[in-house]
């Protein structure tokens, strides 16, 4: 069996400033999240993902400049976008900042380009959300040829041409690790895989077996675009939060989760979340990974089953949810679950 790794993300969610033109909630959120990425290099997790998003409701709109921080006091853990929203950004300095992280990391930096759930960054930076998904066709296929090229040719529609110019400074083994973020639409699986990138999927909500024929796209499509079997890398991404009582860390968990889905899902017409719907969610069959020990094991084992995922992002420090149980999941996660995951499936 080919090696698994298993990573923690985050959107580094907070409650809105309560005094206008300060940050201080926005401070505090910070200081906790670097408390987690190296607590999570110290338990010997592999990979931290840290989300991009230009609202009032969380703190982190540039995640190069957290990573570069988390860089420099953590040793082994790989540093990754979760994701770069791309189609608003540049790509010439989304490689710069991410070879920027790499050097003073050491070779650790990842970047997950996506087309992002939020529509935010748009309108704040000039995009017309009509050139949506050409905005992120292009700039992902200049990425892509910055990351491989130095020296760089490219021309466009929706951005200026680039006429044989260094891109500087290059990362330490000058190409980044890219994976494309989908959400389950079938072009994505099939972009992915044509340009063989690794596909980190998302579920978080309905049931993860409705996935398959997506993830099974994906492998297909891959496998026939030339990328060997041996090759292949899937990773899955769920909500995940642990206590060490399955029904204690549920009641402790449910106020926050729901006041986040629900204040996400007023723009999008989602129903207030229920208790009932949240258990049926952390049920055997549903997408959210929240609970005991053992029901966390056992949820992430059956994903595998119906995956056979390479990466494992566990979701977690979600909404407001009080910073020592955050930590005291974290440390569940690394000490006791990923150690028995591995062994029942024979890592």
């Amino acid at each position: 069996m080919k090696n698994i790794e298993f990573g923690l993300m985050t959107f580094a969610d907070m409650a809105p400033e309560t005094v206008s033109e300060k940050g201080t909630n926005a401070h505090q959120r910070i200081q906790n999240l670097l408390e987690e990425v190296k607590l999570a290099d110290e338990l010997g997790i592999d990979v931290f993902g840290l989300g991009e998003h230009h609202r009032d409701d969380y703190s982190v709109s540039s995640p190069t400049t957290v990573l570069g921080a988390a860089a420099a006091i953590t040793k082994d853990i790989k540093l990754s976008s979760a994701v770069t929203v791309l189609s608003s950004d540049d790509p010439v300095r989304v490689y710069q900042q991410f070879a920027t992280i790499d050097l003073i990391s050491g070779g650790r930096a990842e970047i997950m380009a996506g087309r992002g759930s939020f529509i935010e960054s748009f309108p704040l930076f000039g995009y017309d959300l009509g050139d949506y998904n050409e905005l992120f066709e292009e700039k992902l296929e200049l990425l892509l040829e910055i990351n491989k090229s130095e020296k760089v040719n490219w021309s466009g529609k929706l951005r200026a041409p680039i006429h044989n110019l260094g891109v500087y400074p290059r990362a330490v083994e000058g190409e980044i690790p890219v994976w494309l973020a989908a959400g389950g639409t079938p072009s994505s699986a099939v972009r992915a895989a044509k340009l063989k990138l690794p596909l980190m999927l998302a579920i978080i909500g309905g049931m993860p077996e409705n996935f398959i024929p997506f993830i099974n796209l994906y492998k297909k499509t891959a496998l026939e675009s030339g990328t060997s079997a041996e090759d292949l890398q899937v990773g899955i991404n769920n909500h995940v939060f642990i206590g060490e009582n399955d029904e204690e860390i549920a009641d402790a968990f449910f106020p926050h989760y729901a006041q986040m889905m629900d204040r996400v899902g007023r723009s999008r017409g989602w129903q207030p979340m229920s208790r009932q719907q949240f258990e049926f969610m952390r049920s055997k069959r549903g997408s959210l990974i929240v609970g005991s020990v053992e029901k966390v094991i056992d949820k992430i084992v059956l994903e595998h089953e119906m995956f056979g995922f390479t990466r494992f992002m566990a979701h977690t420090s979600l909404g407001t949810v009080p910073h020592e149980l955050t930590m005291k999941s974290i440390e569940l996660y690394g000490n006791e679950v990923i150690p028995e995951v591995k062994r029942r499936l024979g890592l």
